[in-house]
């Protein structure tokens, strides 16, 4: 037997006992981002296809981030009360049928209007898609769910915008007819797929909370633990941003690499996720969560830092790999801590405020980054990037640890997925 083959040796082994619920919802996300090319490319579709200037194409993409905004809480309270698996599958049809007829509109108004349903209903399917990993997977297995659902994501974006560029350039109209085609996909898959429908590995008191109409749990913005914690989320979601808008600036302008190159770090970011990040979180499933997203901070920091002394591609692929690696241990660990954290009954609502927080840092981290690089120059940018990554590590070590999690690493894995409805 190889040493491959022996389970001792395989850091994919803890796989092994996840529900078949998650490997369904993994192919659906795998699908839906596949196809996933409009956003990358709308900037273009306006300008190009529609003739809107630069300016107008910016608010129509502002907008955007605004209905995100406004859809992640929504979506996480109506993951609440009707359940994820529902919120998910109106997602992906709703969406992807808004995408099948946006190329019909032709004014600004209808562009508007149709953007903004677009941002609303698509990406409703975040908190939602977080928030059902808390009902099928047991607390030692929640990082290795999230780290299997971030491999889909990623390998996924890893088609979708390049497939698009070639799209592109026969018709934009192919975009939306291929992203909507796939998003309807998925949500298929969902609808034929069964799930629970009642929530999975919660304590006695958690679910009598879930079922009494009588009980009364302070909501999400009111729990000093959230709050602390998504004050240390955020100046790491607005470091992680700068790869958006700053960086590309950056390297471009400042270090004269090629586009070509910019693109091939984003390659060697997704390769680096794709086959290091399950396996790293099988390996600390075991780590408390503080240690986790503070090191998963503290490496954002020091990434993006770096910059400041990067002088050619290698010293800048270094930088990469350096914040992938904070990557690889942030979000999955940040899923898994909201989760054990949350009330049962407010799963959703605790996802749909933490990618609330995704969007505030959407909207202002790539607008600030360029900023502070046009007035203060790259050096004030990357080191100002160090000091909020180290900033937020400080906070993450100080996290509470929720009960459920010091108690997961006894739980046995499961060898048979969570009963279903039919």
């Amino acid at each position: 037997m190889s040493v491959w083959a022996d389970s001792r040796w395989n850091p994919w082994r803890g796989l092994r006992g996840l529900p078949r619920e998650v490997w369904v919802l993994s192919l659906a996300t795998l699908i839906n981002k596949a196809g996933s090319m409009v956003l990358a490319f709308l900037a273009l579709y306006l300008t190009r296809q529609l003739g809107f200037s630069v300016g107008t194409a910016a608010n129509v993409l502002f907008l955007y981030g605004a209905g995100a905004l406004v859809a992640a809480p929504v979506s996480g309270i109506l993951s609440d009360k009707l359940g994820p698996i529902r919120i998910m599958r109106g997602s992906l049809l709703l969406s992807g049928l808004v995408m099948l007829v946006f190329p019909l509109a032709k004014s600004l108004a209808l562009v508007i209007a149709l953007t903004l349903t677009m941002s609303v209903l698509g990406e409703a399917f975040r908190p939602a898609n977080l928030t059902i990993f808390g009902d099928l997977v047991r607390p030692d297995q929640r990082k290795a769910g999230f780290a299997l659902n971030r491999l889909a994501i990623n390998l996924g974006m890893s088609v979708g915008p390049a497939v698009g560029g070639f799209l592109a350039a026969i018709s934009f109209a192919w975009l939306f007819f291929v992203n909507g085609a796939t998003s309807i996909l998925a949500g298929l898959i969902l609808v034929a797929a069964t799930f629970p429908l009642h929530r999975h590995h919660a304590n006695g008191e958690e679910i009598e909370a879930a079922v009494s109409p009588l009980t009364h749990r302070q909501r999400g913005y009111q729990d000093p633990r959230l709050l602390f914690f998504l004050a240390g989320v955020l100046p790491v979601a607005i470091v992680l941003f700068q790869h958006l808008a700053s960086m590309s600036v950056f390297l471009v302008g400042t270090l004269k690499l090629s586009e070509a190159s910019y693109g091939a770090l984003f390659t060697l970011n997704c390769l680096l996720i794709v086959f290091l990040e399950v396996p790293i979180n099988i390996a600390t499933a075991h780590w408390p969560h503080r240690r986790t997203l503070a090191l998963g901070a503290l490496l954002f920091g020091i990434g993006f830092g770096s910059l400041a002394f990067a002088w050619n591609f290698w010293s800048a692929a270094v930088t990469v790999i350096i914040w992938t690696f904070g990557e690889m241990f942030f979000f999955p660990g940040m899923a898994a801590y909201l989760t054990d954290i949350a009330p049962v009954s407010r799963r959703g609502e605790y996802m749909g405020l933490s990618q609330m927080v995704m969007g505030l840092a959407f909207m202002i981290g790539p607008a600030a980054g360029m900023l502070v690089l046009d007035r203060f120059g790259p050096k004030a940018l990357w080191l100002s990037t160090f000091a909020l990554g180290v900033g937020a590590a400080m906070l993450m070590s100080r996290l509470a640890e929720p009960r459920r999690a010091a108690e997961a690493p006894g739980l046995p894995i499961p060898t048979a997925a969570p009963s279903v409805e039919p």
